[in-house]
């Protein structure tokens, strides 16, 4: 059970996602980040331009919304560029998701970048479900 002070690893993983500024500005950068939250295997990554365009447009758009709910300027374009991201990730509701697990959203898919997308995915819909997203930025 966590305590109002205590972070989900689900919220952690969107944090330092949503933190990761210029970590992410190229592929050799998305792969360490993707390596470092264990959301990929370990061994070569191959990840595209539009893999790292994706990750990016993902990280903004998720930025862009927690901005807004901490009382920032929205910005609709780019949380719909997101949202685009996300409707294209495929997600599978897992019974037994394990204690390790973000969230019962595990990865319906075999790309290693877009599985990797798609833990973030699933840890975005349990800090939605508990309300913890309001509280990961300051």
């Amino acid at each position: 059970m966590t305590t109002p002070t205590d972070t989900s690893a689900a919220a952690a993983l969107i944090r330092a996602f949503v933190l990761s500024g210029d970590s992410l500005s190229d592929r050799a950068g998305l792969a360490a980040f993707l390596r470092k939250h264990r959301l990929v295997t370990e061994g070569a990554i191959p990840i595209t331009l539009a893999d790292h365009s994706e990750a990016v447009t993902l990280r903004d758009g998720l930025y862009a919304h927690l901005r807004h709910a901490a009382g920032g300027q929205p910005d609709p374009e780019t949380v719909a560029r997101a949202q685009r991201v996300l409707d294209g990730l495929r997600v599978t509701v897992r019974l037994a998701p394990g204690e390790a697990a973000l969230s019962p959203l595990a990865p319906a898919v075999v790309d290693e970048v877009r599985r990797g997308l798609a833990r973030i995915a699933g840890a975005w819909a349990a800090v939605v479900a508990t309300g913890e997203w309001r509280a990961i930025l300051p």
